[in-house]
């Protein structure tokens, strides 16, 4: 089978030939049929300090993805060949604390797809059965493929009630995005999201923010009073990782704010922790998606509507890989699929 592969500890990645897994047990096998391209696979590309510190090679990477099952193991009970589906990139012990307390998405064993294992970035992956999810067999697989980031953005999303509330939501990137439209299927108020690339902003736009605000040029608080909003954003998601982003959200929400981290900083970030105790401020971090409870919320937005489809930009076939990297990677692309079929 055709694999990119992180053959070395270095910049890049090849496309080579590799035998075709087979199933443990347990496992399910799948034909890759589409990939994204996320964040963490331009850090093992780019091999910046974060893959250093994290790769093993040579591995597969790539855990967007959706595919048609051709093989089960022997124990496989609740996966058919010719199933529709996609999986969950966080693998568990089921055996530590949290695992046993039913909160997966905070096991300490976590094994990542396509980081500490062999990913999708391939014509074929086998996954454990616990991790698949099944789509509806009509299913755009485009959509389908990148129901792992869109898990990420519905577990922000819904970390808090969004209802009635005004919502800031600083990074215009794919998460981001997708996050805002959450937030507006789901009855925020004001949705105001901001970002310095003006393709990324225009794409918000497009898709229905109350404001898409660029920070370079324009001032939050003069935003603010447009809206008639006088007390301060009630909830905030950080998407972008900029060291600037929290201590901008700080300064803009009101009392009693609720605000989700799920953008990784390149530094330490210094805030004002007085204000975080005098307003009363709660902040949480995200990481990944709750298993499986934010699967069956996407899954059921999706059938009631919510159409995330404008935020996939890019299409392109995995011989082209390197050029669909290098889209990426710039700050002006959505989601950027690969097709392997």
């Amino acid at each position: 089978m055709k694999a990119l592969r992180k053959l070395e500890p270095d910049v890049g990645f090849t496309l080579v030939d590799l035998p075709e897994p087979s199933p443990l047990s347990r496992e399910v096998k799948i034909r890759v049929l589409r990939t994204g391209i996320c964040g963490t696979d331009l850090h093992i590309k780019s091999w910046d300090e974060w893959a250093r510190k994290t790769i093993k090679t040579p591995i597969t990477p790539g855990h967007e993805f959706s595919g048609v099952v051709v093989e089960v193991g022997s124990e496989v009970t609740s996966v058919k060949v010719g199933d529709i589906a996609s999986g969950e990139g966080h693998i568990v012990c089921g055996l530590c604390r949290n695992c046993r307390a039913g909160r997966r998405h905070l096991c300490m064993n976590t094994v990542s797809i396509g980081v500490n294992r062999d990913g999708a970035f391939a014509e074929f992956i086998c996954v454990p059965e616990s991790n698949i999810w099944k789509h509806d067999p009509n299913i755009d697989l485009d959509l389908a493929a990148i129901f792992d980031p869109l898990g990420n953005a519905v577990h922000v999303a819904l970390s808090f009630p969004l209802a009635g509330e005004d919502v800031l939501i600083t990074g215009a990137g794919p998460i981001g995005l997708m996050s805002a439209q959450i937030a507006r299927f789901v009855g925020a108020r004001y949705v105001v999201i901001t970002d310095i690339s003006e393709e990324r902003l225009e794409l918000a736009r497009s898709i229905g923010v109350d404001v898409a605000v660029n920070v370079l040029n324009t001032d939050l608080q003069d935003v603010m009073n447009d809206l008639g909003m006088t007390e301060g954003f009630d909830i905030a998601f950080e998407m972008s990782g900029s060291p600037a982003a929290l201590p901008q959200i700080l300064e803009y929400v009101g009392h009693g704010a609720r605000i989700a981290l799920l953008g990784l900083p390149s530094k330490p970030i210094e805030i004002d922790w007085a204000k975080v105790i005098t307003n009363m401020v709660t902040i949480k971090g995200i990481y990944g998606r709750e298993m499986f409870e934010t699967w069956y919320a996407m899954t059921a937005m999706i059938k009631k509507g919510l159409d995330i489809s404008p935020i996939i930009t890019h299409k392109m076939p995995y011989t082209q890989w390197e050029s669909a990297f290098d889209i990426a990677a710039h700050a002006n692309a959505g989601k950027v699929v690969l097709d392997w079929s």
